[in-house]
């Protein structure tokens, strides 16, 4: 998925989470074990982000065991791999949308819904590193993430 307006419109689902997991098996070969697989499917089922007691619950039903370390370890693996990201406003993860290519994304989250667009946000990351550097602050990472409406819950609410 290129358009990160996708996340907000309604598409074919299933091949845009089946592009991704194919562009993520091809990636992370062999290391991707069973449950890695489950909870990237899990994260890829919608375009939002999940808590990982959600992931777990659902890593769960599908036979892999109720403990927190499972879904954890699953999830801090694909954020390593970078098949994942970590959304720190909602203490939640989100299926990466361009496994294997290089980006520097923004989030872009609707309060409303939950629905979550990862936008490209090179421009931005590199005014920080800009202005971080002009002090003599050396960035080692940083997480864009906006707050708002997505344009179906915008209008609803107009």
């Amino acid at each position: 998925m290129t358009d990160p307006a996708l996340a907000f419109e309604a598409h074919d689902h299933r091949a845009c989470a089946g592009d991704v997991l194919t562009r993520a098996e091809a990636i992370s070969g062999a290391r991707l074990t069973p449950v890695r697989r489950r909870t990237l499917e899990i994260l890829l089922e919608s375009h939002r982000a999940m808590g990982a007691y959600e992931v777990l619950e659902k890593l769960a039903d599908a036979g892999f065991g109720n403990q927190p370390p499972v879904a954890y370890r699953a999830l801090d693996y694909l954020v390593d791999q970078g098949l994942a990201h970590r959304i720190r406003r909602l203490n939640a993860f989100a299926a990466c949308m361009h496994p294997g290519e290089a980006h520097s994304p923004a989030f872009l989250i609707c309060k409303s819904c939950a629905a979550v667009a990862e936008a490209p946000a090179a421009a931005i990351h590199a005014a920080l590193g800009k202005a971080a550097a002009d002090i003599g602050f050396t960035v080692e990472r940083a997480n864009v993430e906006a707050l708002g409406l997505c344009p179906a819950c915008a209008e609803a609410e107009s």
